[in-house]
């Protein structure tokens, strides 16, 4: 979709109607496809304004619009005939022949975006003022964030619903297009085929891997890196990122705050670096790496006996958290954990202080100096699953164990902010433990409660943050969940590495999600 505007050069400053100059630092506005337009003349954020043919004003909100303004400054007009564009929406702007062209997402629907361009016709004497310009827009719209990013694309044709393909060619490609991402897409055939892509990948050809499915291919991808003599290098230097196209798509979630395809593809392009705690995860003679969450219990449970029924989509987890909860409650197993911080009000303060601090963002170059003088994984802090305990770490009662779920990252799906207390780099992992004792009554209560976040202070569920864990089951069989992947159910052993990692983000610091009441 494209319109045609008259244009007029302006070099003047006029002031918005909107609030967008808080974007970096308010999630509400974060989370808003487009600046509310209901804020009053007097809003001090700079901006500049064009027409189109109908003589309504579209607004670029949000610009300090400093030489060569492409401007017509009109009075302070009715919301309901300003098109607002947010600087975040701004995917590209050049110039051509005879015309300047913006392209940008325009919201279409509450989850979804469209390519949209306007273009504006330009004379030959103010193409030198119109580039100078352009780049000055592009500077400002995508900030921080690479320009004209190198993505791998990775899809899975057979994840969640088997729609990764056409999703992502109907909502992503154009996104990715528009704002002149280089792209390089390919299909995976197998399971474990991402950890061969990521194994084998030219880490120095691309800036990012997009996944186009649920976590599973996020997690193939940490531990193809995992497994190169260079791993401590490719995962600092690889950013990992999700479309959402399977049944959980947590790592979207959590990055951006949606569940939409376009949406997220929108966050990719103007997605921020940001470190990320990976988690060592050893049995026996084997070691893997979880980025999202470790279960046993009814979650492992409700998570991989429902591999039958992907069709559902993300529903399927409460299917199966309401089937096993009137079969079995109770899954016994010893735990011991290494507790940094071991009550609810201590974490409440930590997370505060952590997500207020000021930025002092840790350098990629300092990051990569660091990957250099030990290039492959870190070493085992506290050794595997077969050493003797550490006698610091505190054991837990495991006999009548109905839960245990470990978190690295807030949200697992839709509406389930299971840990709003984590961080991406803190080097902590919160630990929930839930008796099999409870009521039946309770247990559905908390699961209920888990969208409001009224859940995280009942005094059922029990929350430290951890640097290390072991759970040994009591049990012949049953299910353990890695990243929503099963792995053998026998002792495992999780040991977290701050900031190995490396995913794209919204706000460059925290996760898309409300943190503790």
């Amino acid at each position: 979709m494209s319109s045609s505007c008259d244009l007029k050069l302006f070099p003047r400053l006029g002031l918005c109607q909107c609030c967008h100059r808080n974007a970096g630092t308010s999630r509400a506005h974060r989370n808003s496809a487009a600046p509310d337009p209901s804020c009053g003349p007097l809003c001090s954020c700079p901006f500049f304004r064009i027409t189109d043919p109908q003589d309504r004003p579209i607004l670029i909100a949000g610009a300090a619009v400093l030489a060569g303004e492409l401007t017509r400054l009109l009075n302070y007009s009715d919301p309901e005939t300003t098109h607002a564009i947010s600087l975040y929406n701004i995917l590209g702007a050049e110039v051509t022949a005879s015309n300047l062209v913006i392209a940008y997402a325009e919201p279409t629907a509450k989850d979804d975006i469209s390519v949209t361009t306007v273009q504006y016709p330009i004379t030959e004497k103010e193409k030198k003022a119109v580039d100078s310009w352009v780049q000055k827009l592009l500077e400002q719209a995508y900030g921080k964030a690479l320009i004209g990013k190198r993505l791998k694309i990775l899809v899975n044709p057979f994840g969640g619903k088997g729609t990764a393909a056409s999703l992502y060619q109907t909502y992503a490609a154009p996104v990715f297009a528009a704002a002149k991402c280089q792209v390089d897409v390919e299909h995976t055939t197998h399971r474990g085929h991402a950890i061969d892509i990521a194994q084998n990948l030219d880490i120095d050809a691309y800036d990012a891997v997009v996944c186009c499915s649920g976590d599973g291919l996020p997690y193939e991808v940490f531990n193809g890196l995992g497994k190169r003599p260079d791993a401590h290098k490719a995962l600092t230097q690889t950013a990992i990122t999700l479309l959402p196209c399977g049944s959980g798509n947590g790592l979207t979630w959590n990055s951006f705050g949606t569940g939409s395809v376009s949406i997220a593809a929108l966050g990719i392009v103007k997605g921020l670096r940001t470190p990320l705690d990976l988690v060592s995860i050893s049995q026996k003679d084997s070691r893997t790496l979880s980025f999202l969450s470790q279960s046993f219990g009814i979650v492992a449970e409700c998570d991989l006996a429902t591999e039958n029924i992907r069709w559902m989509g993300a529903q399927r987890f409460t299917y199966g958290f309401l089937v096993r909860l009137m079969r079995q409650t109770i899954w016994p197993c010893e735990i011991a954990v290494k507790v940094e911080i071991g009550d609810k009000a201590a974490i409440k303060e930590h997370y505060a202080a952590w997500s207020t601090r000021p930025e002092e963002p840790v350098s990629d170059s300092k990051r990569l100096e660091a990957a250099a003088l030990s290039p492959g994984l870190p070493e085992l802090k506290y050794g595997g699953v077969t050493d003797d305990l550490p006698q610091d770490w505190v054991t837990i009662p495991g006999e009548t164990m109905g839960n245990f779920y470990a978190g690295n990252m807030a949200i697992m799906s839709k509406d389930t902010n299971m840990f709003p207390a984590t961080l991406p780099n803190d080097g902590l992992m919160d630990v929930v433990t839930i008796d099999g004792r409870v009521s039946r009554g309770t247990a559905i209560t908390m699961m209920n409660e888990i969208p409001s976040g009224r859940f995280f202070d009942m005094p059922e569920l029990n929350l430290r943050k951890a640097s290390a864990f072991r759970l040994t089951p009591h049990q012949r069989e049953g299910y353990i969940s890695i990243d929503g992947e099963r792995v053998p159910f026998e002792a495992f052993q999780a040991e977290v590495h701050q900031g190995l990692g490396t995913i794209l983000t919204k706000s460059g610091r925290l996760y898309e999600a409300e943190g503790p009441h």
